[in-house]
């Protein structure tokens, strides 16, 4: 059953999504204005004439960029699943959400079904031996359990996160004029120094 539910709503969005397109492009081409002229016929219409051949080779630094986006761009698409499954150890672990049916030893259908969505096939109230708490405390207990599991996994890989974000910048790759930059630094420094040395050597001669 789990495989068909999963499978429907994957079919749902697949569904909504290409709606949403189809009736945003159908929109456009009903409202847009048409006036075709030498200028909106051109493939590169951005205020600037085209300069040369389009073949040409892009700055590295332009790779460097792109990379560093997909990377810290793909990680962080991570942190969904991890607030999706936060948020239902929460739910769970709130005690307004009633988890327990009357009879003390059967979910509810709404806690069970959160607990399906956490990944249990057969969701049942948890025991644990080493404390005598009812149902509905037990349930809660292992929300918070989850929810403080979750939050030290998901530090963590923030933490990780931001240490690669500090050593890329450290290492100057988010500086666009990284070479350059160094280069000036070279030589100002350079400079500097024989400044120095010129009003030492002039001291000198005075003296």
């Amino acid at each position: 059953m789990q495989p068909v539910l999963i499978a429907g709503y994957v079919a749902l969005f697949v569904a909504l999504g290409a709606a949403f397109l189809f009736v945003n492009l159908l929109i456009g081409w009903l409202v847009r204005p048409r006036l075709p002229n030498s200028e909106k016929l051109e493939v590169y219409e951005c205020g600037e004439p085209t300069i040369g051949s389009s073949f040409v080779q892009f700055d590295l630094r332009f790779y460097v960029v792109a990379l560093l986006f997909i990377i810290f761009d793909v990680e962080v698409a991570l942190f969904f699943p991890w607030a999706t499954v936060f948020g239902k150890a929460v739910q769970l672990a709130d005690p307004a959400f009633v988890t327990v049916q009357a009879d003390g030893q059967t979910l509810t259908p709404a806690a069970a079904g959160l607990m399906r969505e956490l990944g249990l096939e057969n969701p049942a109230v948890p025991v644990f031996p080493d404390a005598a708490v009812g149902a509905a405390e037990a349930v809660s207990y292992a929300g918070t359990l989850l929810s403080r599991t979750a939050a030290v996994d998901m530090a963590a890989f923030f933490a990780v996160l931001l240490t690669g974000f500090a050593y890329v910048w450290y290492r100057g790759d988010l500086d666009w004029v990284r070479a350059v930059s160094s280069q000036v630094a070279a030589g100002q420094a350079a400079a500097a120094g024989g400044r120095s040395t010129t009003r030492n050597m002039t001291g000198n001669t005075t003296g």
